[in-house]
């Protein structure tokens, strides 16, 4: 008996019979097979996860027999299977459901064939085929493939899978208003980026096939394949940042003494786990690589991630430049399907070490045995997915290196407070690096109270245009964070008052210059602007606030006219490659002034950059989230780390309305140790992680739904007589912050515990109690990151 995991709906663990067509012996856990389900004849793929003797078959119940096997030898080796399904205990799910989030789209598909070679006459037989086949026909095969005589095709991509769209002009478009296809293709490729032209039929429909060729044909979109390996963030391989490691690199004194304990950590007898605690510019990403070259010389594999495509670019330039003879594997999700499901095939049967680059996706490779895993930044939030399969990549690194006897290496200047704690507790071991590599040094940091500033200014006060200019004028660089993307956050519509909002989620509309659009940035949703009022119908609109674009806008205006000014947001760097570009650009000081979101914040070095500018340091304080204060203080420490880089001293200035919070005054000296101990002393008093178990369960069900708020209220009921038994403290259910989104109301449940079995129980029970096929959705958000 096979029990075989689905990769696709319904995602459950299935018993199939060894079918009499092929020998028991082709079976092995780790394989994928193809099986099938229900009564119409569907064919699913999906792993073998364990192999029972038939004993353990209920008398009456006749098996289905699986079809057959999708390889000869398993994708997965038996401790990835372990992994798997310690994933699926914690979070709750399936182990299909595991699979099918990690695994690449191809080494999912039962859309396989078979290349058959039967009496000198090749031919090619596909699954559906084999499936309507009689037993004696399976058979004639399965001698054939005991004979080696039939192999199985790698999943093949149509042509209009391998054909990428990708756009090559930001807006504005040069486009007539009522070619209304042509604009459909190219906000859709500004909103996702890069898309095959199968996806994009699929999603706008067959009906944009010529809207594309024209497009194409002007030279706004480019449609063609993508060098293999490539990213589309960067793409251009131009980045020089790391051109200086080399194998003759001497280590500071610092650097040193880091590199030299964890290569003890690393020959210890036992897994460990070390945190890297170093200011910005103290250059971690050296010791990085020192560790890495002691892990490849004893014959083990090596992890390096970064929290962002861009970063994990970089760190790839790095590590091809210290290793130029040494195999190196770059995973991220702007990779094409054939792109990682080649480099998952190729690392599942590799033996010899590597080192593999990439965000936090490339955790599940199959990679030979692990020495060592970095997470470079570890404190960021984006190395948790909250969405789809849940999981959190910190643990998920400490399984592996668990697994294989390895170091776990978290890398920081602002480490996350549950990190620090775990420092203190001394179940994490810690070196710390205080100093600047090179000439530069930690830049001075001056708090603005813009709490009176009048609109007319904008969103900077008159001292901060006074430094931008006077810095400018010096021939020195800035940086100016705006964590706000888009023209105006808001619109607010002058005869009636209405705010634009979104159908879908119930949030403010934020205007889009440069595209005359209004978008939702939680479900996509957009209008072409001038829009009408839903409420009185008018026409008057006043852009409120002020996002990166209007920013770029205002600088303009102030600063010299030959002043270059560049943007980087979400929005500017839509197109394959742009992101690299303006970094570029920026590094090579073709710009004066370069505005961004907080992707402007990290591991970006620009040694003539002198002055940093926070431009709304209070955005995201007042979040309701426990984390709000931490995030704050990490996210502007990074940016102040933008400047003094090189050998000129850097000013950092921050603008608050609020300058009495207790976070500014360890933000000025950029003192974590200071905010630790204020911040921990809050958690503990208000019992907040690491001092609980805390997690959330969320609910959400269509708008129409007139069942929806009886069903919350039945939930409740159970989580709290079931959080009393199991000690469990059930706050909720409440609205979520964002209560309605993508056509959906929101609800959750806070719960508190010292046992995640508990919380795990309790959720178990509010499960149960939704019956099968109802239209509330529920999750569980073991330690969420976003409570929103």
């Amino acid at each position: 008996m096979l029990a075989i995991s689905l990769l696709s709906p319904p995602y459950a663990t299935l018993s199939y019979a060894a079918p009499a067509w092929l020998d028991d012996s082709v079976w092995k856990c780790g394989q994928r097979v193809v099986v099938p389900l229900g009564k119409g004849g569907m064919l699913r793929a999906g792993i073998v996860v364990s192999i029972d003797d038939d004993s353990s078959v209920k008398k009456g119940v006749v098996l289905k027999a699986c079809l057959w096997p999708a390889e000869r030898e398993p994708l997965l080796r038996p401790e990835y299977l372990v992994m798997v399904k310690q994933l699926a205990l914690r979070h709750m799910v399936t182990e299909g459901e595991v699979l099918g989030g990690l695994l690449p789209a191809g080494l999912r598909t039962s859309k396989l064939r078979l290349r058959v070679l039967d009496g000198g006459r090749p031919r090619t037989v596909a699954m559906r085929d084999i499936a309507k086949m009689t037993d004696a026909e399976r058979s004639v095969i399965g001698a054939l493939w005991a004979s080696n005589d039939v192999e199985v095709l790698d999943s093949t991509f149509d042509a209009d899978e391998q054909e990428l769209c990708s756009l090559l002009v930001d807006p504005p478009w040069s486009v007539r208003p009522s070619a209304k296809r042509q604009i459909e293709v190219l906000e859709y490729l500004h909103e996702k980026g890069m898309l095959s032209r199968t996806r994009m039929l699929k999603d706008l429909g067959s009906g944009i096939s010529s809207a594309l060729n024209t497009l194409a044909e002007r030279g706004l979109i480019r449609i063609g394949s993508r060098e293999e390996g490539a990213c589309e963030v960067c793409q251009d391989e131009s980045s020089e940042c790391f051109s200086d490691i080399d194998e003759g690199f001497t280590l500071l004194p610092e650097q040193q003494a880091a590199h030299d304990e964890f290569i003890q950590l690393m020959h210890a007898a036992s897994p460990k786990s070390a945190l890297l605690y170093g200011i910005t510019g103290s250059g971690k990403t050296v010791v990085y690589l020192e560790l890495a070259a002691e892990a490849l010389a004893k014959g083990r594999s090596v992890m390096l991630l970064a929290p962002e495509v861009a970063l994990a670019c970089r760190l790839e330039n790095a590590v091809r430049s210290r290793f130029p003879s040494q195999e190196c594997f770059f995973y991220n999700g702007y990779q094409s399907p054939a792109e990682r499901e080649k480099t998952f095939r190729t690392l599942a049967d590799r033996t010899a070490p590597c080192i593999i680059v990439g965000t936090r996706s490339a955790l599940f490779l199959p990679s030979p045995e692990l020495g060592l895993i970095v997470l470079d930044e570890e404190h960021d939030t984006s190395f948790k997915q909250d969405e789809g399969l849940v999981y959190q990549a910190k643990e998920v690194a400490y399984y592996r290196v668990q697994q294989s006897n390895g170091l776990l290496l978290l890398g920081s200047a602002t480490p996350d407070v549950k990190t620090f704690h775990a420092v203190k507790q001394q179940a994490v071991s810690m070196s710390v690096m205080k100093e600047r590599a090179g000439e530069g040094r930690l830049p001075e940091v001056s708090l603005l109270n813009i709490k009176n500033l009048k609109r007319a200014d904008g969103i900077l006060a008159p001292e901060c245009k006074k430094q931008i200019r006077e810095t400018v004028e010096r021939g020195e660089q800035v940086v100016i964070l705006l964590n706000r993307r888009g023209y105006s956050p808001l619109m607010y519509c002058l005869d009636c008052g209405h705010v634009a909002r979104c159908p879908h989620c119930e949030v403010g509309l934020t205007y889009h210059k440069e595209r005359e659009r209004l978008l939702c940035h939680y479900c996509g949703y957009s209008v072409p602007y001038p829009v009408v009022c839903s409420k009185c119908k008018g026409l008057h609109y006043l852009p409120m606030g002020e996002g990166t674009e209007k920013l770029e806008e205002h600088l303009a205006e102030i600063l010299p006219p030959d002043t270059k000014i560049l943007r980087l947001d979400r929005d500017s760097t839509r197109r394959p490659g742009k992101m690299q570009r303006i970094l570029d650009a920026f590094a090579n000081q073709e710009a004066q002034v370069l505005v961004g979101t907080q992707m402007l914040s990290k591991g970006h070095h620009f040694p003539n950059v002198t002055l940093a500018v926070v431009a709304d340091g209070d955005l995201g304080l007042n979040l309701p989230d426990y984390r709000a204060a931490e995030r704050t203080f990490q996210l502007l420490v990074q940016a102040s780390g933008r400047s003094g880089r090189g050998e000129k001293a850097g000013r950092v200035l921050i603008q608050t309305r609020d300058p009495e919070h207790y976070c500014w005054q360890f933000v000025g000296s950029a003192d974590y140790d200071g905010f630790y101990a204020e911040e921990i002393e809050r958690r503990r008093k208000r019992k907040y992680p690491p001092f609980v178990k805390l997690a959330l369960i969320r609910a959400s069900y269509p708008l129409d739904w007139n069942k929806g708020m009886e069903w919350v209220g039945s939930l409740t009921e159970v989580a709290r007589a079931l959080g009393k038994e199991h000690d469990v403290r059930v706050l909720g259910h409440t609205p979520s912050p964002l209560p309605i989104l993508r056509g959906r109301k929101r609800f959750q449940w806070t719960l508190k515990s010292d046992s995640w079995i508990s919380i795990r129980t309790l959720y178990y029970a509010m499960r149960n109690a939704v019956p099968r096929g109802s239209k509330l959705r529920l999750s569980l958000d073991i330690d969420p990151v976003n409570m929103l």
